[in-house]
């Protein structure tokens, strides 16, 4: 099953229309704290409609707690400071795809390895810096499950 990975999210509603979308799909969500909300967040609720208690959920201390048992597993670290675009690799159904915080994105130190970190494309030449949180999840998600649905 795909894995969402919200590392320190910090705005609830994004975080309530990613565990919709997760639950929608199939998919696992993890977030690793600290979270810039409650899970009891009224906005986070909102977001998620009545689809949260569907949801396949894991909260997690730090990095360290939620990474270690899974160190050997395919980790794709979505950054605009990648070079390799999404449509350059083949996602698998038990990969990771990992997301940083709204307003800083991912540290350094989780995307330092270049042939793990991707990037969305985006077009315009006028403002580009960064998509919302949640547009991003649903973009990388939606082309996972297309590889993974209709190549496999």
């Amino acid at each position: 099953m795909l894995n969402i990975v919200l590392f320190e999210p910090e705005i609830p509603q994004n975080t309530g229309n990613i565990g919709r979308l997760c639950v929608c799909n199939g998919l696992n969500l993890h977030l690793i704290k600290p979270l810039g909300f409650e899970i009891s967040d009224k906005y986070l609720k909102r977001s998620g409609l009545d689809y949260w208690q569907y949801l396949k959920i894991n909260i997690y201390e730090n990095w360290q707690e939620f990474y270690s048992p899974r160190h050997n597993s395919q980790f794709w670290f979505l950054t605009t400071k990648a070079q390799k675009t999404l449509w350059q690799v083949k996602f698998k159904e038990d990969d990771y795809l990992v997301f940083g915080p709204e307003s800083r994105g991912l540290p350094l130190e989780l995307r330092a390895n270049p042939e793990n970190s991707l990037l969305i494309p985006m077009f315009s030449e006028d403002y580009k810096r960064s998509l919302n949180l949640s547009t991003s999840v649903g973009i990388v998600a939606y082309e996972a499950l297309r590889q993974i649905k209709i190549l496999s």
